[in-house]
């Protein structure tokens, strides 16, 4: 068996030096308001470079009762183009403020221990329902700092970021004189709340403006499904479908060249996300834009205000949802 390697400590620098214990800390610490010499600092970092110290985060952690974590609580989806950017410009701006943003998904039915209890993060962000007892276990493991301040359950069914890009897909199809319309959504089941809450806003706004939701449904291109629901769809006199995202438009897509309908023609498709793959596709895909950057801005934002009391804007970044009209609902 390899025997691990003892980690050099500050313990160890200040032997080598002929240094007190407390000296060396501070250097290396940086603490503030200590009155060492230049010459005594350079030598403390040059002798803990050449002995390869490195600091015991932890350690300083538990010194200093801050771990320089953000934790961000999600719920159980696939991580797609809109996340993904919006947690990468969080991750960046937090990055700077010398913060670590880490995402934790909890899984149905999960064993694990709760990556709270394990991180001890200065924040936890939930941006799904937490129970009481996770609260509650959040609390007992010093975390203080936990957003939403309230218990609050958060639905995919009410949440105006997650629903209004559906909004403008039915509405971008309205005025390029659909009437007849269908949904387009995922058979993943990780989706499914968010599914119903777009389908919802779906039919929401197809009443809204006189228009008929016709049908709507899960389609897959492994299974043969969105083949038969493009051929039905045609001959209920359906002439666009709005989908739950880019993947589902873009096989929609595919499914009604395949069976020799033309698209806008007699088909119009409108996608959701603007991924970079709807611009590349032919014929283009009409997408759903939104303000991931934004949204990552605010993410950063919050957490820094919870984490130092920085100032937090009044509200949230304006939506920012806008349809990029491209050929496959161009007419």
């Amino acid at each position: 068996m390899t025997q691990r390697t003892r980690r050099v400590t500050a313990t160890d620098v200040a032997r080598s030096l002929g240094l007190s214990r407390a000296t060396v800390g501070y250097v290396l610490n940086n603490t503030p308001g200590q009155s060492i010499p230049a010459a005594t600092r350079e030598r403390v970092i040059a002798e803990a470079a050449r002995l390869g110290y490195r600091p015991h985060r932890a350690a300083q952690a538990l010194a200093s009762g801050r771990s320089m974590i953000i934790l961000l609580v999600l719920p159980d989806w696939p991580m797609e183009h809109s996340l993904r950017l919006t947690l990468e410009t969080a991750s960046h701006l937090l990055d700077e403020a010398g913060y670590a943003l880490v995402t934790y998904t909890r899984h149905e039915g999960g064993q694990a221990r709760p990556l709270w209890e394990l991180l001890n993060p200065d924040v936890v962000i939930a941006w799904t329902a937490i129970t009481a007892a996770e609260r509650t276990s959040m609390q007992a493991s010093g975390i203080t700092r936990i957003l939403p301040v309230l218990q609050q359950e958060r639905s995919a069914l009410s949440s105006p970021t997650l629903t209004e890009g559906t909004r403008l897909q039915i509405a971008h199809l309205h005025e390029q004189g659909h009437r007849r319309l269908a949904f387009a959504t995922s058979v993943n089941e990780r989706f499914s709340l968010l599914a119903q809450g777009r389908a919802a806003a779906a039919r929401e706004e197809a009443d809204r403006l006189g228009a008929e939701l016709l049908d709507l449904r899960p389609v897959d291109h492994r299974d043969g499904s969105v083949a038969r629901a493009v051929r039905e769809w045609h001959e209920r006199g359906i002439t666009a479908v709005a989908a739950f995202n880019d993947d589902i438009a873009a096989m929609t897509v595919a499914a009604a060249q395949r069976a020799g309908l033309s698209v806008p023609g007699d088909l119009a498709v409108v996608g959701h996300d603007d991924t970079p793959m709807a611009g590349m596709l032919y014929p283009s895909l009409s997408s759903v834009s939104i303000d991931n950057v934004g949204q990552g801005h605010y993410l950063a934002t919050q957490a820094l205000h919870a984490a130092e009391d920085r100032p937090l804007p009044e509200a949230p970044p304006d939506l920012h949802a806008a349809i990029v009209v491209r050929e496959s609902t161009r007419r």
